[in-house]
């Protein structure tokens, strides 16, 4: 059998073998969009000729070196301002030690002229106080006294914090169980109106014008403050003083404390107290010194009294 030549078809070109890519074909021969290119031509010419690449390049470091110069700047004010401000600080403590040195040269030439006033105030009353000249120096704490006399021993009431409720108002009690000014102050008022000659609480001799008083929960004698145990020495008759004071009012309110609110106290008599002279005397009054004056001798003499505040 004879084979037959294959039919070629006449007029167009046979079909290319890829033709069913054409967008592949496309894309691969346009790459590049038209609009790109047109974009990319017209920057070129108003670069002015330079790279892209180089313009960054430059404009990076021009920012770089702006941002150098000011934190070159910000660091020499801050190392400048810091300089200045440890300067200053040196000459206030400077200023602060030398007036606080001052200060303190001044409190010692005022307890130096105090002391000297207190010595001169007591040769007066023993010089020229005339037959109550003793009796007024022991009253206004001017002279030392020594003596028998009573120990009595007032503390606050076991396990009591630090702190709480305020002065007692009227008649009644704070349930505390901590020792207040008030209950000082009875209690040596107490000790005058039963017979004492002199008394000191914790060292500080007392005077007819000596002041009890709180500052929160410290007691203050004289502006001073007082620390617990309160230990109240009274020069006198040590059987009678502790007697009378037991059996009178400020001595049952004492009692009184101790049974219902755990307020500790002990009184001893003692054979012989000692007790100092009054830091420091207050002179109300001066009379001149006349003929016919005070008691006769041309002196005049000071009413004192008993009883704290």
């Amino acid at each position: 059998m004879s084979q037959q030549p294959p039919v070629r078809s006449t007029g167009s070109p046979p079909p290319r073998p890829d033709a069913s890519m054409s967008l592949l074909t496309n894309v691969m021969d346009h790459a590049l969009d038209d609009g790109y290119a047109e974009a990319s031509a017209r920057r070129a010419a108003e670069g002015g000729g330079l790279p892209r690449t180089l313009r960054a390049k430059l404009g990076l470091a021009g920012g770089l070196l702006l941002a150098a110069a000011v934190v070159t700047v910000g660091a020499a004010q801050t190392q400048l301002s810091a300089s200045v401000v440890a300067k200053d600080r040196e000459e206030l403590i400077e200023r602060i030690r030398a007036e606080t040195t001052a200060v303190d040269d001044l409190a010692e030439d005022i307890e130096k002229l105090r002391g000297e006033v207190g010595e001169r105030q007591r040769a007066a009353l023993r010089e020229h106080g005339g037959d109550r000249g003793d009796l007024v120096a022991l009253l206004s704490g001017a002279t030392e006294v020594s003596g028998p006399g009573v120990k009595l021993v007032v503390d606050d009431a076991k396990g009591v914090a630090g702190g709480g409720g305020g002065p007692r108002e009227g008649g009644g009690f704070s349930d505390t169980g901590r020792v207040r000014d008030r209950d000082m102050q009875r209690i040596v008022n107490g000790l005058w109106q039963s017979g004492a000659e002199a008394v000191a609480i914790n060292g500080q001799r007392l005077t007819a014008l000596s002041a009890i008083r709180a500052a929160g929960d410290a007691i203050l004698v004289d502006n001073r403050p007082l620390v617990p145990p309160y230990t109240v020495l009274a020069v006198g008759d040590g059987k009678r003083l502790g007697a009378r004071f037991q059996e009178s009012t400020d001595g049952r309110y004492l009692q009184a404390l101790r049974q219902n609110f755990g307020i500790r106290s002990s009184l001893s008599r003692q054979d012989r107290i000692g007790l100092p002279a009054a830091p420091s005397l207050i002179v109300r009054t001066a009379l001149p010194r006349t003929s016919g004056a005070g008691s006769g001798d041309g002196q005049g003499t000071a009413d004192t009294g008993k009883g704290t505040s």
